[in-house]
């Protein structure tokens, strides 16, 4: 009897080669969000929940078919080898550690398998990721990062992407504000994104090559916190959302700690929370954290947790308490601008971008009101409830030339005492011929 064929491994087997010079990667469009995240949690072993912070996912596609899915999210807050690759002080790596990216995941869809397209793909992400982050988040990053589970890769796809591996962690992860040896290092590997990055990461001296938004710092020191009329104040005055059981931080505590944060230059919840991971005992006692018994110390929130307490207040409600401290600070504007943005990067899966229409000060630039406008609607309706609300009487309101309705200028001179000034343009021809007129009838809100 003939014994069977023995049939190869897989792996074994040559990789088939394709013509990749149609490979493309982009950025996902809001609409795919729900397939990539789907693919990933489905297929990568460390499965997929969210991106904290800034992030971009990408698709590679070969003749139009997705063939592989890249993540890039905020970088890892300490990393040894890392750090002296870099040369930069701790003072300097919290201030540029915003211009590294982190590759956090990348996946090769399941299907056939192609000579180089790991590599390819990779290298192809890597070549748009600063572009594409000055875009969503306006700045660029000029360093690429990324760990290496040694006991299931080898990193051969970072090796001919030009990556650099520069050794193994200590095996420690980041969970709920603590760092825990876990016992499963990783190769650490990274890619400069231009020959200067290392000199513009750790250059303590400002350079023009780190171009981008410059991040918004407000000394603490100048802004009235504490005592009567000061925001601490005001924000004790939210209701605590939360069920009673199993609080470990107050509701005020986290509130100071992510306003203190914002105003020193945070920019989201993990951003949050590793500045207050910074803090002295001194500080953190102020801000009102928990002291933990056993550790005998002052123990700020982990960023999870700031991030789910702050998704569970009321955004209104917490609107109203800053708009009241912005006024008792005794800044009496002489001209209000309505405007309206789109949130860039605020697009998430069928969910179109936030689109805002906010009030603020002329001269100060500071944000009075603001409301989203529904992404079936337009402005225009948003207007008076936005404006409704404030004392701006006296006040001279600016606006686009969307907002030159006649109801608008009857609300803002007869129901809230206020001037006007809006643009005219040629798709109101009759107005324009009004006011090119010798009584200019048009400027009443009667006429």
């Amino acid at each position: 009897m003939k014994e069977p064929t023995a049939v190869s491994d897989p792996s074994d087997l040559p990789i088939p080669t394709r013509d990749l010079r149609s490979l493309v990667v982009r950025p996902i469009y809001a609409s795919e969000r729900e397939r990539w995240d789907s693919l990933m949690r489905e297929h990568h072993y460390l499965g997929f929940g969210w991106f904290a912070g800034k992030s971009i996912k990408h698709v590679a596609l070969l003749d139009g078919e997705w063939v592989a899915l890249l993540g890039w999210a905020t970088s890892a807050l300490k990393v040894s080898s890392r750090d002296k690759w870099i040369g930069w002080t701790e003072e300097v790596k919290n201030e540029r550690l915003p211009y590294v990216a982190n590759n956090s995941r990348f996946l090769v869809l399941p299907g056939e398998r192609v000579k180089n397209l790991a590599s390819k793909s990779l290298a192809l992400s890597v070549r748009r990721l600063s572009r594409d982050w000055t875009t969503f988040h306006g700045h660029p990053v000029h360093l690429a990062e990324t760990f290496v589970d040694p006991s299931r890769f080898v990193g051969t796809c970072y090796m001919a992407a030009g990556w650099l591996c520069l050794g193994t962690t200590r095996g420690f992860g980041y969970h709920s504000g603590v760092y825990r040896h876990h016992g499963q290092p990783k190769t650490v590997w990274v890619r400069p994104l231009s020959p200067e990055a290392r000199k513009i990461l750790s250059d303590p001296s400002s350079t023009p090559l780190l171009t981008g938004e410059p991040r918004m710092t407000v000394s603490l020191e100048d802004l009235r916190l504490d005592g009567p009329g000061g925001l601490w104040e005001h924000l004790a005055s939210l209701p605590d959302p939360r069920s009673s059981q199993g609080r470990r931080h107050s509701l005020i505590s986290i509130l100071k700690i992510v306003m203190a944060a914002i105003f020193s230059g945070a920019e989201h919840a993990k951003g949050v929370g590793e500045w207050a991971r910074t803090l002295s005992q001194e500080l953190l006692q102020r801000l009102d954290c928990q002291e933990s018994p056993s550790r005998q110390c002052f123990v700020p929130p982990s960023w999870t947790t700031l991030h789910r307490v702050i998704r569970t207040i009321d955004d209104l409600a917490l609107e109203q308490v800053l708009r009241n401290w912005i006024l008792s600070l005794g800044l009496s504007p002489a001209a209000l601008a309505v405007d309206g943005k789109t949130l860039r990067g605020s697009a998430s899966g069928t969910v179109k971008a936030v689109h805002l229409l906010s009030a603020f000060f002329h001269l100060e630039g500071v944000v009075l009101s603001q409301l989203p406008v529904d992404e079936k609607s337009n402005e225009i309706p948003a207007f008076r409830e936005l404006l409704a609300p404030l004392d701006i009487a006296g006040v001279t309101v600016t606006a686009d030339a969307m907002h030159t309705q006649r109801e608008h200028a009857r609300f803002l001179v007869e129901d809230k005492k206020a001037d006007f000034v809006m643009t005219v343009k040629d798709n109101q021809p009759e107005l324009r011929e009004a006011l090119a007129g010798p009584d200019n009838e048009a400027f009443s809100p009667s006429g």
